[in-house]
């Protein structure tokens, strides 16, 4: 075995630390280091990201239901629609190229960053906006179900966040955390380990259209999965450590990272 693939389940370990640490499913590394380091290609390299997510999504569901964090209900309504979406964004995977769809959502994911990173609250030392939305009283995971127009809009919005997770090797949490935690004013908390939840639906029917295409190199998303599901306990025991507020830098940060990579890696429909 080469030295490379030795050290896969380390760089999982540390991928899985991360996602299970903001809800994310960790695509957004786990895509670049396969394409980069390994010289996979990226549809084999999507499909196999995707394929180590389903096993970091379940280890830190696990440890989250023991902290009883997850909202398991808003969970299924919203793998209602990022199930779906995840299909039909590995399908389009066969179709097109996904380039132009990756340069977009990079920006996008820019713009939420800079949002949840409150620049103000920083510069003024004053609490932040999300600070103090969440002083407000934290609704029960059935009072959100019932909740009408703003669950209807998490769902809706939680297609595209499937869409991604398919299309781009992604868990999709890097939009359902955002969603649960605007949309629906649940605690960052509760959002990441419900987007977790979420994320174990959303993997596996992207998974199954990848599977079908043959976009999967299951020797290595093994070997990073063995890291990840290691990485993914650590994350969810020390998000307990962490305050809202830094958990919530600490997503927006990896978002601004992603989003610049995704900038710079699909810059090629501009041109140069």
């Amino acid at each position: 075995m080469l030295m490379w693939e030795i050290l896969l389940p380390i760089f999982g370990s540390l991928i899985g630390i991360a996602a299970s640490l903001t809800g994310v499913g960790g695509g957004v590394f786990i895509v670049p280091l396969l394409t980069i380091l390994y010289g996979v290609d990226p549809r084999i390299a999507i499909g196999t990201s995707l394929t180590t997510i389903i096993f970091t999504a379940i280890a830190s569901t696990l440890n989250y239901a023991k902290q009883r964090r997850i909202y398991y209900k808003t969970g299924i309504v919203l793998a209602l629609t990022t199930a779906p979406g995840a299909f039909l964004g590995a399908r389009i995977v066969k179709m097109i190229s996904p380039d132009l769809l990756g340069f977009i959502f990079g920006f996008f994911l820019v713009i939420v960053a800079m949002r949840m990173i409150d620049f103000k609250s920083l510069l003024l030392r004053g609490k932040s906006t999300y600070e103090k939305t969440s002083q407000r009283e934290t609704k029960s995971d059935d009072e959100l179900v019932r909740s009408g127009k703003s669950m209807a809009l998490a769902a809706g919005l939680s297609f595209f966040g499937g869409l991604a997770s398919g299309l781009l090797g992604i868990g999709g949490g890097i939009l359902v955390v955002p969603i649960l935690a605007f949309a629906m004013d649940m605690p960052i908390h509760l959002a990441t380990a419900t987007s977790m939840f979420t994320m174990i639906f959303t993997s596996i029917s992207g998974v199954t259209e990848h599977y079908l295409a043959e976009n999967i190199d299951f020797g290595y998303a093994l070997l990073i999965a063995l890291g990840t599901i290691f990485g993914a306990q650590v994350g969810a025991f020390a998000s307990k450590k962490v305050s809202g507020q830094n958990l919530r830098r600490i997503f927006a940060l990896m978002l601004l990272v992603a989003g610049i990579k995704m900038i710079d890696q699909y810059k090629s429909v501009l041109g140069f």
